[in-house]
């Protein structure tokens, strides 16, 4: 079984602004060789002052001896390449030894300081292949959705020739998404869209309101209503008036924050006949902020300043928790600058009791490799909905939060990387909506 390798933090000389990325390129592959080299001393001087404090040379002299005797003798790595995610930078090689392949990956400061070294395993390639409109069995029309003043184009997709169809809404994530929701090179929504439209099953998706109006989505701070709900529930109302759908047959397909607030939507909403929550989280938004940015810095070491604001937001999460008693301390900064009345409402809004109260069916589906929405976030919802018969629940061992396969604990940087949603997640969702039995776990 493949260990742990520890992280470890080297330093390299001072760079130019001009030649950074070449700089770094070229330190990447320097430690490499050092490492392969056995050249302890060589990467001991490279290191900060912290971690040669912690680390003796003895460490890196005996790396690839110790990678030897669990995955056989070095052969050769492949070409160097570089993945981005927000200010992060990681510059990376795969490594094959004789029994396994394992990824080389180094990252530094703007200083030129590499504030990372570590052997992983390579990422498993995805097996769903990609999702395309086939303009023989489905067709797309434009739409617009509006909610008093505010009007968002949008896409209906439909099964061609097919009437009286079920019909999804797609509700996005936090964030100005647009109808696609898309995320680097990834639009999961469309792929979504597409996926179940060649299963029979039509879907209205729209730009968010935060994207088409920005800071003017909402009059005063705004809140989950103004971003997410009512929006939503204004899309159920036009899939009501379009005469190739059916009405009694309308669900909402919610990701992450859509997810979060779909029992709100079915709570405020009469017609709807199902409601499917895609990653979504069961704890407060606040709470999941200072996880997910520790998460996202220990890809990296931390620096000092880091630290210190990972320990401010959760001050300031702390904070928030008691808005509206006398702790509340009016002299300490909002989570993110987003206005109080926002965290007013994610204060007040129980998403796992709404849940509860709802007789409709809920299908709820979870990525366990998502480090935004964890597997803890889909052990809160089966604990609190256990005794609802109408839930049903389902995980996904190699899915991250856009549902896209990969191995290990997922990063912000996969996002990069082209994927789609596999084959069996759109026969769950399509075979649930069809007959609303419980799935497969």
């Amino acid at each position: 079984m493949l260990k742990k390798y520890s992280i470890i933090i080297l330093l390299c000389l001072p760079l130019s602004a001009l030649f950074a990325q070449q700089q770094h390129m070229q330190c990447a592959k320097e430690l490499l060789e050092f490492t392969l080299a056995g050249q302890g001393d060589s990467v001991h001087v490279r290191l900060n002052e912290e971690v040669q404090k912690a680390v003796v040379p003895a460490v890196f002299s005996q790396t690839l001896q110790q990678l030897e005797s669990q995955f056989g003798k070095y052969q050769s790595h492949g070409d160097w390449q570089t993945d981005t995610a927000g200010n992060i930078t990681l510059y990376y090689t795969d490594v094959q030894f004789e029994k396994y392949a394992l990824r080389f990956i180094t990252a530094f400061d703007a200083d030129g300081k590499a504030n990372t070294i570590r052997f992983a395993p390579v990422p498993a390639p995805s097996t769903a292949s990609a999702i395309k409109m086939n303009e023989a069995k489905m067709e797309e029309k434009p739409i617009e959705v509006v909610c008093g003043k505010f009007r968002l184009p949008g896409t209906l997709t439909l099964p061609k020739g097919m009437n009286n169809v079920p019909v999804t809404i797609l509700v996005h994530g936090s964030g100005p998404q647009d109808r696609d929701e898309t995320i680097g090179p990834n639009k999961p929504f469309r792929d979504l869209a597409w996926g179940l439209a060649g299963r029979g099953i039509a879907s209205i998706r729209y730009d968010k309101r935060t994207k088409v109006y920005g800071a003017g989505y909402a009059e005063g701070g705004g809140t989950y209503d103004e971003e997410t709900v009512d929006d939503a529930l204004a899309a159920v109302e036009l899939a009501k008036t379009i005469k190739t759908l059916d009405a009694k047959q309308i669900y909402i397909i919610g990701h992450s924050l859509g997810a979060m607030l779909a029992p709100r939507m079915a709570e405020q909403s009469k017609d709807l006949a199902g409601i499917i929550m895609m990653a979504g989280n069961a704890r407060p938004f606040e709470e999941l902020l200072p996880e997910q940015i520790a998460y996202i810095a220990s890809l990296q070491d931390s620096s000092p300043e880091t630290k210190k604001q990972i320990e401010e937001l959760k001050v300031q999460v702390a904070n928030v928790k008691k808005l509206g008693t006398d702790g509340f301390d009016e002299n300490t900064p909002l989570p993110m600058n987003i206005p109080r009345s926002y965290w007013e409402f994610s204060n007040s809004y129980k998403q796992v009791e709404v849940a509860k109260k709802l007789s409709l069916p809920i299908l709820i589906l979870q990525g366990e490799r998502d480090y935004q929405v964890t597997m803890e976030d889909f052990g809160l919802w089966r604990f609190g909905l256990f005794r609802n018969p109408n839930v049903a629940f389902k995980s996904y061992p190699q899915l991250n939060h856009l549902f896209h396969e990969g191995s290990g604990k997922a990063t912000p940087f996969e996002y990069n990387k082209e994927a789609y949603m596999p084959k069996y997640v759109l026969d769950d969702i399509a075979g649930w909506i069809k007959d609303k039995k419980s799935i497969n776990q």
